[in-house]
């Protein structure tokens, strides 16, 4: 068949141009899913129905996929269509929810276990490849009865590593019996070829028993890909801990580090430090390839193998990972053409996890070089992101060919995109709405799935303005990804056919879901609270688990429906407490006490006669449980389990002060003086550095930019404590401000909050404008903001005169502008302020914007407006404000039909005949 062009009534769908659009409105996709199983396997061949099916859920986020959905799966289909069907189950296991996958589990068996009887085991080598993954699924006592020879065959099929290298949701329960059956079937379980076959079921190998260590050694090499488990990694540690002891049986550390596969993460800052520069030189081959590694271990090992030869760019190409231990000053002593050939070799592979301290450093040696004529073409990547406006401005040379591998930030873009337009990448991030809305139609159309596809690049604005454009310019149906950020109202029109979201004041099932898409993200605590359905929050959870930013108060009514919908923590399987993932933080200490004991681990929280210290295990459980531990339990934590976990509790965000009081108490007895810390110590503390004194600030030796920059990642510094950090900084490195480098600035970022003027003033101003994107990202006072408004305008001349690239480059600076700065500039320059600059403009001097600039801020500037912000704003003001937020456009263009949509006038109600007529053609023309 050719469905080219397909006519219901007065509508005509050109399949070819909306195929891919129908495939991404909400709920096209369930409802063909759902038709597909209730019809199809009746009308057409069992074969047919499986493609149809396999082209639906390939090309959807499957999160219809439910458990009562599995139960309408046909329990009858021809060998050929089920292996395809399962194989399609076995593609999509990550994008299904837990019950989900053991529903699906249960499907499966239903069909294998027929052609069994009942006194043998269903469970066959065949039958085990063919469920793969879902294996992890099969009972405990399944397992056991599985017959030896099947077990012998399925471990000795050339695929058997692969499939059980990909087990990675398997309990240790379940690994252990399997482990027991491999034993019994006659594998020598200490051979290394059988250790290389057991794929991710080596995680909990048990039999230790007389271990030589040459055995030890093997099951860490295979242990490398532990980590790619979904949870028990406490059990793995142990695991790992108890075999490097093994390994290390009658050998120094020095002698076998090499060899012990990243097992070396599990070792402590103390063990570490012990290693011989030699030895770690001679590891280098396994230590490059090991991740998980804390700052303060890459610190203290990359320090060791800089310190063995002299002949630094080699040294650095064979570091991986460990180049990120790299002091700033290092990086900036080095001779510029080989950091040159640094960047583009090893680095660039790990530069997004360098500080932004390292990147400047390595760039400003860069720029200030005379070896290099432009670093638009030397430098590459992520690294590009954080060359300064100005030095951008004295460049030429753009093309296509130099820019195709560079990052850019905002402002880069807007500088960059005036040398030329629509080259492949990210210069899509320049395109003002002026240009947008300039095009004509036809260029506009062609150059659509351009934009498209670089979606992500675009902001809110950007977004906005493609979306006016669109519906101006073309007449097939508006993409949802468009949609939703187009007024409401216009919005009800677009969805013509469909019962609209809001339509009863409520969330009412799996398809309103569907048509909020990721906008479910927004809705306020009070509507999930009382308009959401305990159905429609079955369908949503998936989507809410990808939420980047929820408030408090959001996760707390998430957490009160998940009660509501599964019940008490006490009733809830394992496959429940997957599905829950990250609400359950938001579980009480009884309720997770309770959950702790039915399916996760015991003693989460003990509860004792006497006082009970946290144990290494339990503190990997926990993450940030720990903060249920007693200050008097972490004060009776025993040395070594201090310094194996203290990063781990220097992420805990939830402890109080007398927690951080007596963890920093803790590394005072295990570390000694503070004097005779190493900056790894500091580096490592995270949130328990919180807890110093400014005098014990004090005698630290704060010497290293490197340190400053992990202190300066914290926000709950006091003013007081921020000041010591600053003055031991100056004081250790024997600076002042004016002979701070733009690294030094990038490093010191959130302690420049406390700077008075006199100091902001003796920065040099080409540092600072080196800098100034980063300063830019800081939530200062006014008073502060306003001194660096002043550095600002010694870089870009005065603030009147700004453009958006100045605008975008100056970030929350720009809230140190006074009212007759605001109101100077031009409407059209209003999207191009970072909205988190909008929130730090005060009250007083925001309201001197006008109503015409207020209306130009566009969608997502306008949200940034304040509360204390909207009380200064006059009623035309508010108005124009409101405009903003709704992205609209001053006169309503005719609106477009959507593919599925009915003749205009006429609104069929759901299910009738029109939409039925509809889904079939499409359903039909999957098939041609």
């Amino acid at each position: 068949c050719n469905f080219g062009h397909l006519e219901v009534g007065n509508v005509v769908l050109d399949w070819e141009n909306t195929r891919e659009r129908i495939f991404q409105s909400p709920g096209v996709n369930r409802t063909l899913f759902l038709i597909t199983l209730e019809k199809c396997f009746l009308a057409l061949r069992a074969m047919d129905c499986v493609a149809i099916l396999s082209q639906i859920l390939h090309m959807s986020a499957v999160n219809y996929l439910q458990p009562d959905v599995i139960g309408s799966l046909p329990k009858v289909l021809q060998e050929d269509a089920f292996r395809n069907l399962s194989t399609v189950f076995k593609d999509l296991y990550d994008k299904t929810s837990a019950n989900t996958q053991k529903a699906l589990y249960g499907w499966m068996r239903e069909i294998l276990q027929k052609s069994y009887n009942t006194s043998a085991s269903w469970v066959s080598a065949e039958n085990l490849w063919i469920l793969g993954r879902y294996m992890v699924h099969l009972p405990l006592e399944e397992i056991l009865k599985i017959s030896l020879n099947e077990i012998r065959l399925f471990i000795s099929y050339d695929n058997a590593t692969k499939q059980l290298d990909t087990v990675y949701d398997i309990t240790p329960e379940l690994a252990q019996a399997f482990l027991e059956r491999i034993n019994s079937s006659g594998f020598d379980m200490r051979n290394t070829s059988t250790i290389y076959r057991l794929g991710l079921l080596v995680c909990f190998y048990d039999d230790m028993e007389q271990m030589d260590a040459t055995v030890a050694r093997a099951l860490l090499h295979q242990m490398i890909k532990c980590n790619q488990l979904r949870g028990f990694q406490a059990e793995v540690q142990k695991l790992k801990s108890q075999l490097l002891n093994i390994a290390m049986q009658n050998q120094t550390l020095n002698d076998i580090l090499g060899s012990l596969s990243d097992a070396v993460v599990g070792l402590t800052s103390g063990q570490l430090e012990s290693l011989s520069p030699e030895a770690v030189h001679n590891a280098i081959a396994t230590l490059n390839q090991v991740s998980g590694w804390a700052k303060s271990q890459v610190m203290i090992l990359s320090s060791k193998y800089l310190s063995y030869e002299k002949v630094l760019f080699y040294n650095i190409s064979q570091m991986g990972a460990l180049v990120t231990g790299i002091s700033t000053q290092s990086f900036y002593r080095m001779n510029p053409k080989e950091l040159s050939q640094v960047i583009r070799g090893t680095i660039s592979q790990h530069s997004t996890d360098l500080s932004p301290a390292q990147q400047q450093g390595i760039l400003r040696k860069m720029a200030s070089s005379r070896d290099f004529s432009s670093p638009v073409t030397d430098i590459q990547g992520a690294f590009f992101r954080e060359i300064s406006l100005p030095y951008l401005w004295k460049e030429n040379g753009y093309n296509s060919s130099v820019m195709k591998e560079k990052e850019l930030r905002r402002s880069q873009v807007n500088t960059v995109v005036i040398f030329f337009f629509l080259i492949k990448g990210q210069l899509v991030k320049g395109v003002t709405c002026q240009l947008i809305e300039s095009m004509g139609t036809d260029f506009f159309l062609s150059h659509f799935k351009f934009f498209e596809k670089n979606l992500h690049l675009l902001s809110p604005y950007q977004v906005n303005c493609l979306a006016w454009k669109f519906w101006k310019a073309s007449n097939t149906s508006i993409p949802p990804f468009l949609l939703l950020v187009l007024p409401r109202t216009f919005a009800v029109l677009c969805q013509q056919g469909k019962r609209f979201l809001f339509q009863n004041g409520s969330i009412a099932d799996e398809y309103d879901v569907d048509l909020l898409g990721n906008l479910i993200c927004h809705l306020p605590p009070t509507f999930l609270h009382d308009r959401m359905s305990l159905k429609a929050m079955a369908a949503a959870l998936h989507q809410f688990k990808l939420c980047q930013q929820l408030s408090h108060e959001q996760k707390t009514e998430i957490k009160y429906k998940l009660l509501e919908l599964y019940g008490s923590p006490k009733n809830w399987t394992a496959e429940t407490t997957l599905d829950i993932g990250p609400f359950i933080a938001q579980l009480s200490k009884g309720e997770l006490n309770v959950l702790a004991e039915k399916v996760l681990f015991h003693f989460f929280f003990p509860d004792c006669l006497g006082t009970r210290a946290p144990s290494s295990d339990e503190i990997i459980k926990l993450a940030e449980a720990n903060v249920y531990w007693s200050v008097q339990e972490l004060k009776c934590m025993d040395a070594r389990t201090f310094d194996k976990n203290v990063e781990r509790l220097g992420t805990v965000s939830g402890f109080n002060s007398s927690q951080l009081m007596v963890l920093k108490e803790k590394a005072k007895q295990v570390w000694g003086s503070l004097s005779g810390w190493k900056s790894y110590h500091i580096v490592s503390l995270g949130r328990i550095a919180l807890a110093l004194t400014e005098d014990e600030i004090e005698e630290l030796d704060l010497h290293l930019i490197d340190t400053i920059s992990v202190l300066s990642q914290q926000t709950e510094w006091t003013p007081t404590q921020a000041r010591s950090i600053l003055h031991s900084f100056l004081e250790d490195s024997g600076q002042t401000m004016s002979t701070l480098k733009s690294f030094d600035l990038v490093g010191l970022g959130a302690i420049l909050c406390v700077l008075n003027s006199t100091e902001i003033m003796s920065v040099r101003s080409v540092e600072f404008s080196a800098a100034v994107a980063r300063i830019g990202l800081l939530l200062c006072s006014t008073p502060v903001l306003r001194q660096f408004k002043k550095m600002a305008e010694s870089v870009f001349g005065a603030a009147t005169s700004w453009n958006g690239s100045v605008l975008q480059e100056i970030g929350t600076i720009a809230g140190g502008l006074n009212e007759d700065e605001l109101k100077a500039f031009d409407k059209n320059l209003m999207p191009y302020f970072q909205p988190i600059a909008i929130s730090h403009i005060p009250g007083e001097i925001f309201q001197a914007l006008s109503p015409e600039q207020i209306a130009n801020l566009g969608p997502e500037n306008a949200a940034m407006v304040t509360g204390s912000q909207r009380k200064h704003l006059t009623v035309s003001q508010l108005q124009s404000l409101q405009l903003a937020l709704d992205g609209a456009r001053t006169s309503t263009p005719e609106v477009p039909s959507t593919a599925c949509a009915p003749p205009v006038g006429q609104t069929p109600a759901p299910g009738g005949e029109y939409r039925l007529k509809c889904w079939i053609l499409l359903l039909l023309s999957m098939l041609a």
